[in-house]
């Protein structure tokens, strides 16, 4: 069923509730800007005709990925989005999200909202979140993302995750920490699928370093440069061979098509929850497959909530590249959704049922919420 075809009448959100929740990570995730030790973020559910909606914030606590913050995030929710949304009737998501445009930037903020109310929209269809979206398929292919350590210990983690099937394996990557470990992988695995993530750490001044890149049949480097500076990444890619993907550069549709035109992304990462939600990361993907560039789906430490709304956009055409949507409890021992989200020979399954077909552990979500906020239309 194409996703125009799914109509039913305006949904009335009439409560919602935004939670803080803390969930400790099984091993520290160290990348180029910092280590994560646990995964703090917003949880909303919305609420209409006794059906409930949940999505996640991406945030982190500081800015060191993009300039939201948890803190910032859960204000704005609180005092400006949910108001603007409570006691409100939407007849689609795509009318939702244009009622929060006027707001400039803070795309993870409102893409909390707007994804949660796919959820709900979903669900009062009775259908699932890929269909109303325009995707297929039951399993999507994953890869792992591998933060930073001594290279020793990566090589048995890359092994590991090779035997598990995994379809991709990325490598964190920063200054002093880049050719060995990559003449080490690749030397040991010459036929893996390997990216490298460098998160921003890489100015034009080390094109010659990153052109040494070349030699290791890299499937593409991923935002090697500022996280808000796609003419130098035109720039860069013009001096190397190896693909260039974007990450926190595309936060817009508009940023897509500059980096697009201008060749400096080759392939685009598209995570829905930096992009505003999921009406921006489909113009996304239509443009990029309209561009005949490839698109994948990236993750950030996400819950099962976040990982199911990952999942079910994957499902769309143009996800050709793995993405990191690997299994939960490589990051969480316990996840706060009842339904167990793991990888099998390097293929997700695609959460059955309405929505994003999982439901919340409220038990176990009571222990690891730091506050809890209940709002009325």
């Amino acid at each position: 069923m194409p996703p125009s075809s799914a109509t039913r009448s305006p949904l009335r959100i009439d409560g919602a509730t935004l939670r803080l929740v803390r969930l400790p990570l099984v091993t520290p995730f160290t990348i180029a800007t910092g280590t994560l030790t646990e995964k703090v973020f917003p949880l909303l559910t919305l609420r209409a005709d006794g059906i409930e909606g949940h999505a996640e914030g991406v945030m982190d606590p500081l800015p060191d990925y993009l300039e939201e913050t948890v803190a910032g995030a859960m204000d704005l929710l609180e005092k400006v989005l949910l108001p603007q949304v409570l006691g409100q009737s939407f007849a689609h998501p795509d009318h939702l999200a244009r009622r929060l445009a006027p707001w400039r930037a803070n795309h993870m903020a409102k893409a909390t909202v707007e994804m949660a109310f796919w959820d709900l929209w979903a669900k009062s269809l009775d259908l699932p979140l890929q269909t109303v979206l325009g995707g297929e398929g039951d399993a999507i292919d994953v890869g792992v993302s591998l933060g930073i350590g001594p290279i020793d210990s990566t090589l048995d983690r890359v092994a590991a995750h090779l035997d598990q099937g995994y379809k991709r394996i990325k490598l964190k990557v920063k200054p002093g920490h880049d050719l060995d470990l990559l003449r080490a992988v690749r030397g040991a695995f010459p036929g893996a699928h390997l990216t490298v993530d460098a998160n921003c750490c890489y100015t034009l001044a080390d094109s010659d370093l990153i052109r040494r890149m070349d030699d290791f049949d890299l499937d593409y480097i991923e935002q090697p440069l500022a996280w808000d500076d796609i003419h130098d990444h035109a720039t860069l890619q013009g001096r190397i061979r190896t693909a260039i993907c974007l990450d926190e550069c595309i936060r817009t549709v508009e940023h897509a098509r500059k980096a697009l035109q201008s060749d400096a992304a080759r392939v685009i990462n598209i995570k829905v929850g930096r992009s505003g939600g999921h009406s921006a990361a489909r113009q996304i993907h239509d443009l990029c497959q309209a561009f005949q560039v490839p698109v994948w789906c990236g993750g950030m430490l996400e819950s099962g909530i976040g990982r199911a709304h990952n999942i079910h956009l994957s499902t769309l055409p143009n996800f050709t590249k793995p993405g990191d949507t690997s299994s939960a409890s490589r990051y969480f021992t316990r996840d706060i959704i009842e339904q167990r989200l793991e990888c099998e020979n390097g293929r997700m399954p695609v959460p059955q049922g309405p929505g994003i077909g999982v439901t919340l552990d409220l038990d176990y979500l009571k222990t690891a919420t730091l506050s809890h906020q209940d709002f009325h239309a």
